[in-house]
């Protein structure tokens, strides 16, 4: 799993301006959630100085989709469209103090919507390009002139780069051949040559940390539960932790969420945040699926 600074945890968890702007006359939507990221911006703009004076997010994504955006907001509030436009999605994972680099993509995001939002602004149709290049990965819809300028903007040298950074390839790998053409050829252009068994980019990591008790397993879930509660508790359900065995948590989902068509859904939602904060995998399965303890007196009597 991902280590992740504590600017990255503090912006997840306690995101900042999160949800719409009231009143927003700058809107940029970017993303997809069937592949798994969505953003949505919405900005207040001071129409005589075109300064951001309100900035707001909307994300569907994990934990670095949510931080990256969070602090984008922070960063463009009081900016004016121009000097905001300047904001590169190395500022927004520099200013989290790095990402991982297989979440370099969030950062990305971010900065499309900030450039749809100024032009939706501004009155202006934006593109994000993605359509307008040869197709390159169909599993994520990205296509070669995205490839290319996150490649100059980066100097990505690498096809693990270039997935950290767009998620192309990440999927069925078959457009590998064809980004490792992309960047033959704009390595050449860089005065470059290319090699496929090249090391990625380095990107700023956190320090390796050791393994956790089981103990500080357990405090860890049962601190990410109880911030969970309040938003199950506000749908008139709430979640208990049972049981911790290895890399499986055992809950029970109770009141509304007990037996709700949303269940899986939550329990998954759980799961993810756990790995977040963890930095480790780890299961969340209904409590009703935990394998029966054997007793002492019970194997006596086998």
């Amino acid at each position: 799993m991902w280590d992740y600074s504590e600017k990255v945890k503090d912006h997840f968890f306690n995101p900042k301006n999160a949800g719409a702007v009231a009143g927003a006359n700058a809107i940029g939507e970017v993303g997809s959630i069937s592949c798994g990221d969505a953003l949505r911006l919405t900005l207040k703009v001071n129409e005589d100085t075109e300064v951001i004076e309100e900035a707001g997010f909307q994300t569907f994504g994990c934990g670095s989709a949510i931080a990256s955006s969070s602090v984008l907001t922070e960063i463009i509030k009081g900016m004016t469209l121009d000097d905001a436009l300047k904001v590169s999605n190395q500022d927004i994972a520099q200013e989290l103090d790095g990402l991982p680099p297989e979440k370099m993509h969030c950062s990305v995001m971010g900065r499309e919507a900030l450039q749809a939002a100024v032009a939706n602004y501004r009155g202006e149709e934006w593109k994000d390009d993605h359509e307008e290049g040869a197709l390159i990965c169909k599993c994520f819809a990205i296509d070669a002139v995205m490839i290319e300028e996150m490649v100059w903007a980066n100097k990505l040298r690498t096809v693990e780069d270039v997935t950290n950074f767009t998620k192309a390839g990440g999927g069925c790998a078959a457009c590998h051949e064809d980004i490792e053409n992309i960047l033959e050829r704009v390595l050449k252009e860089r005065g470059e040559s290319f090699n496929p068994d090249a090391a990625p980019i380095e990107t700023p990591v956190v320090a390796e940390k050791k393994p956790l008790t089981n103990l500080q397993r357990i405090k860890k879930i049962e601190a990410v539960l109880d911030s969970l509660r309040p938003q199950l508790m506000a749908d008139g359900g709430d979640v208990e932790l049972v049981e911790v065995v290895e890399n499986t948590a055992y809950v029970n989902m109770t009141g509304a969420c007990n037996g709700c068509q949303m269940a899986a859904m939550t329990i998954a939602g759980i799961q993810q945040r756990l790995m977040e904060v963890l930095g480790e995998f780890i299961k969340v399965v209904p409590a009703s699926q935990m394998p029966k303890l054997v007793t002492i007196q019970e194997a006596s009597h086998a």
